[in-house]
């Protein structure tokens, strides 16, 4: 792997988890555990569109890992990791579809993940209850994702300019 590479994945492991970070001080005033604007998110779409998806489920694997152990616990990291896998294999699907935008694979990607959360939440508990959440859940996730989206392609589009750019020049 060349250094240059090295450096890449480095600096967007940190910035997903400044990210988480600081959306872990930040609380948002709702009434629903769990609602979260997915900050970290944007770099796993930044990476998805820019390196891959095989890139972006690295870098989200490793910032829920890195995030769990220095701020979370065991099962804040078993919830992470199935929001993030479900909506990573959402994102690459409908990617790959080629129907939707940057903005609605985001979309797709937040509502994605809280189901893996409230599904793996619904499976520990063994109870179907926290079906009720799930309409507020999507919401959220259709909010924080459209959010996500439109900066993830307004700076996937700056840097795509930046490296290009460089290629050009270097």
């Amino acid at each position: 792997m060349k250094s240059k590479s090295v450096a890449t994945y480095g600096m967007l492991i940190a910035m997903a988890f400044i990210l988480s970070y600081i959306e872990s001080v930040v609380t948002i005033p709702v009434p629903i555990p769990g609602i979260k604007v997915g900050l970290a998110n944007l770099v796993v779409i930044i990476a998805l569109y820019l390196m891959g998806p095989g890139t972006a489920l690295i870098l989200s694997f490793l910032r829920i890992i890195l995030v769990g152990f220095t701020f979370g616990s065991l099962s804040t990291m078993l919830f992470s990791l199935a929001g993030a896998l479900v909506s990573w294999i959402l994102m690459v699907c409908a990617k790959k579809a080629k129907v939707f935008s940057m903005t609605g694979v985001s979309i797709l990607g937040g509502v994605g993940h809280n189901l893996g959360q409230i599904l793996v939440a619904m499976y520990i508990i063994n109870s179907t209850t926290l079906v009720y959440y799930l309409p507020f859940l999507i919401v959220s996730g259709l909010v924080a994702g459209t959010a996500i989206g439109i900066v993830g392609a307004l700076l996937t589009t700056r840097i795509r300019r930046i490296l290009f750019f460089e290629d050009i020049h270097s």
